[in-house]
């Protein structure tokens, strides 16, 4: 008959009754932006590219790899894993006569770039030779000379003598000439000698000749330099401009991949529960259709169907919010500096494909999961199932589940034996495993939540007593419910109750480590005869610079860390209190450096042995360990001598000089002067991108659970109408009913709140003890703040509904 023919079904199920595919539509809907929002992101990140600006006048450009690379084994296989570099990783001087040779080449020039400071004004200083592809000019006077300077107009004047601090101290200069755009310009040599790397060039911009074609030139210069140089043109000559591109595609294609992984798969578990609680809720339904003589066949034909007819249209509409969240998120980090401004996001087809895939998929696969019961009970049995919920869980969930929860308790177990990244790693795998075993073992959580807190409920009048029956009764009821309150607490409070506890604990660090006095800072660095000077002042005991970087780590797993750093111009003991374990920091000198011990454990190094680096620049290092400490969080995990870094950053001035005796009015001259406690509250505006970060993160998974929640329990509720008006037919008022409801809301969000509480927690003390040492630290106020919200969506969640489905009088 035409009316089991499966597509009459699914299309009669979804024309007559639209109110059952709702809810699945938005859960689809909302994995769908998910998706394809955090794959745009990872497109971005693995494809980015933005257009040259410094060398958008020089066809072709040479640079060093603005990238380290290592080869390390992952699963039996070898995989090369690569970083950006933290600073700038510049070229052999020499190579510029040899790009010269190149055929085709009409000239090359050896590009420095670095900021200095013009009677006190920071300033770029650059050599005159960038002006042939930089396309400045002069303005009045001449090219600069030995010590000679060409200036912005309206800094000096032609023929004036100025002081530029540079990385090899101070020096004076005559103007010789003025340009309208900003920086100075010197000559050629002497910028290179003052730059504080003068045997290295940024990079090396290659002019052709007349007749000379980009690519043939670019062709002829790789030829010529070989391996030590990358050869650019178009826009692939932004990544000569430094590290910013790499970084950039790095975060990006961390954010994508790492977050994106977690998210979409959160997405994708709770719009199947979704599915699957749909497809449940019509058991009536095919029972009947069981019962009148449909086949199996029919049944999941006809809810493959449904899903055909659903899930396409949700997913197409769902990618529109994902772009508008990709979007949104890739201009705020923009604001923020952490990727270039000109990136572009690169809105092509694949992540919408995989997005529409995905909620397909899961439609596809949560249907015919959910509907094999139903499809395989004999027809006159049907009936009988769809009128009572089944309370056995399948035999292949069941130890599925126990599996997922032993495996969390093990990994558990794991992290908290590690440290550092490698324990907030492995605590992430934690968080997924229990939530896995939250969505497999739903129904004995929740009947085991209904009993445990339906106890309270029963004494307290008719209404509770029936919220604790119906709950412990209908426990997958309760479970589809359940389980997103839970993915929304558990990621919520593990993302944001980091960043607290971490907070916390390097503001605690930095006031005990800051054992100085006085604390002075400038824009853009401090001069490099900064600490002589504050030595030098009356009163002053010790006076110590310091220069905040970052250096990186091989990693047999990783391929590389990125770990903090700074170098110190002196023996800090004196104004940094480090805690100090082993060794002294007294012995710090060149080819020598000293760790965290968290950092030490994890590669396994103690005092006397040898660590294996990265400087600023890409350099290898191999200095000698002559200390380990305790508060690298609150500081840096890996302290040098200042020589260390001579020649491998592009600015190497002092971050902070931190002093001992003397006062506040004697130093004024050399910078912003602050105490030790006004030092470490600056500090944490430093620390707002990670913060926003966490908190995005948090806003973006917690909403999407928590929206998937609000469905779910809407989807239960209007379910109910049927068993809420016998209710009333029986002589329960709707006040009654009313508090039913609300009292059934209650027991799920607090059940929901707690399990999802555990979950945060157990991934938090590893990760945390890992990260910082100490146990979490959970402020009252956010904690409080996410409870509520919860409670507040489940008693909306469900009121709303209720309401609807209790109006007219009881028939």
């Amino acid at each position: 008959m035409s009316l089991f023919r499966p597509n009459g079904l699914a299309r009669a199920a979804v024309r007559f009754k639209p109110s059952s595919f709702v809810g699945t539509f938005v859960a689809l809907f909302l994995a769908a932006a998910i998706v394809s929002g955090c794959g745009l992101l990872l497109q971005t990140g693995v494809t980015a590219t933005v257009p040259p600006e410094r060398y958008a006048g020089a066809p072709v450009v040479a640079a060093a790899d603005q990238e380290v690379h290592r080869t390390v084994t992952m699963g039996g296989e070898k995989e090369t894993e690569s970083a950006a570099v933290p600073d700038r990783a510049r070229l052999d001087a020499s190579l510029v006569a040899k790009a010269a040779d190149a055929p085709g080449a009409a000239r090359a020039i050896g590009d420095v770039s670095y900021p200095v400071r013009q009677d006190g004004t920071p300033r770029t200083a650059q050599g005159w030779s960038s002006t042939a592809f930089t396309g400045v000019t002069l303005a009045s006077g001449r090219a600069p000379g030995p010590d000679e300077a060409v200036v912005a107009t309206g800094t000096a004047r032609v023929g004036e003598r100025i002081t530029l601090a540079t990385p090899v101290g101070e020096r004076a200069f005559t103007v010789s000439g003025l340009t309208a755009s900003p920086g100075v310009r010197l000559s050629d040599a002497q910028a290179l000698a003052l730059s504080g790397h003068p045997r290295t060039v940024d990079a090396i911009a290659v002019l052709p000749e007349p007749g000379t074609g980009p690519d043939a030139l670019a062709a002829a210069v790789a030829h010529t330099l070989g391996d030590r140089a990358q050869v650019h043109t178009g826009d692939d000559r932004a990544r000569a401009e430094g590290a910013a591109l790499p970084a950039a595609k790095e975060l990006l294609t961390a954010l994508g991949g790492s977050f994106g992984g977690i998210a979409t798969l959160v997405a994708i578990f709770t719009a199947a529960g979704t599915v699957a609680l749909s497809v449940a809720q019509r058991a009536r339904e095919f029972a009947l259709l069981r019962a009148i003589g449909a086949t199996p066949r029919q049944l999941r034909r006809s809810i493959a169907t449904e899903a055909l007819l659903v899930a396409p249209v949700a997913g197409l509409l769902g990618c529109l919010p994902g772009a508008a969240l990709a979007t949104w998120w890739l201009g705020q980090l923009k604001e923020k500096g952490a990727v270039p401004e000109a990136l572009a996001l690169n809105l092509g087809p694949i992540p919408f494909a995989a997005a529409l895939v995905a909620v397909v998929a899961t439609a596809l696969l949560a249907g015919r999961l959910a509907a094999r019961r139903p499809s395989r009970t004999k027809p006159g049995e049907a009936l009988a199932e769809a009128a009572v919920e089944r309370r056995a869980l399948g035999k292949v969930r069941t130890p599925l589940g126990l599996a997922a929860a032993v495996g969390g308790v093990a990994l558990a177990g794991v992290a908290a034996s590690l440290s550092g990244e490698d324990a907030a790693n492995t605590a992430l795998g934690v968080v997924m495993l229990f939530m896995l075993a939250v969505a497999l073992l739903g129904p004995l959580l929740a009947r085991l939540c209904a009993s445990l807190f339906g106890l309270p409920l029963r004494g307290s009048g008719a209404a509770g007593y029936l919220a604790a029956a119906n709950s412990r009764t209908n426990a997958r009821r309760l479970a589809s419910a359940l389980t997103p309150i839970v993915l929304a607490m558990s990621f919520a409070s593990t993302l944001v109750f980091l960043h607290t506890s971490t907070d916390r604990a390097t503001a605690d660090q930095q006031r005990a480590a800051v054992v100085a006095d006085h604390v002075v800072t400038a824009p853009g660095g401090l001069p490099t005869a900064a600490a002589r000077r504050a030595a030098d002042t009356p009163g002053v005991t010790a006076a110590v610079a310091v220069q905040r970087t970052s250096v990186l780590l091989p990693s047999d797993s990783q391929g590389f860390r990125t770990a903090s750093a700074q170098a110190v111009s002196a023996d800090p003991s004196p104004v940094l209190d480090l805690g100090v374990r082993t060794g002294s920091l007294a012995a710090l000198a060149p080819g020598t450096v000293a760790l965290d011990t968290r950092l030490a454990d994890a590669y396994d190094v103690t005092t006397g042995d040898r660590v294996e680096l990265l400087l600023p620049d890409g350099t290898k290092t191999t200095p000698r360990l002559v200390a380990t400490y305790t508060r690298g969080l609150g500081t840096a995990e890996v302290t040098l001598p200042g020589a260390a870094l001579t020649g491998h950053v592009t600015a190497p001035y002092a971050t902070e000089l931190l002093v001992r005796g003397g006062t506040a009015t004697a130093l004024t001259g050399l910078g912003t002067v602050t105490d030790p406690a006004g030092w470490t509250t600056a500090q944490s505006t430093e620390r707002a991108l990670n913060a926003w970060a966490n908190y995005t993160m948090a806003a973006v998974l917690g909403g999407f659970a928590a929206v998937a929640a609000a469905n779910t329990l809407v989807m239960t509720v209007l379910d109910r109408r049927r068993e809420l008006g016998t209710l009333r037919l029986i002589g329960t008022t709707r006040r009654q009913v009313l508090r039913m409801i609300r009292w059934e809301a209650l027991l799920v969000t607090l059940a929901g709140l707690a399990l999802g509480t555990g979950i945060a927690l157990a991934t938090l003390v590893p990760m945390t003890n890992g990260l910082t040492g100490e146990a979490p630290t959970v402020p009252p106020l956010p904690y409080g703040s996410f409870a509520g919200a919860v409670v507040v969506l489940g008693l909306l969640s469900t009121a709303l509904p209720a309401r609807a489905a209790l109006r007219g009088p009881a028939t």
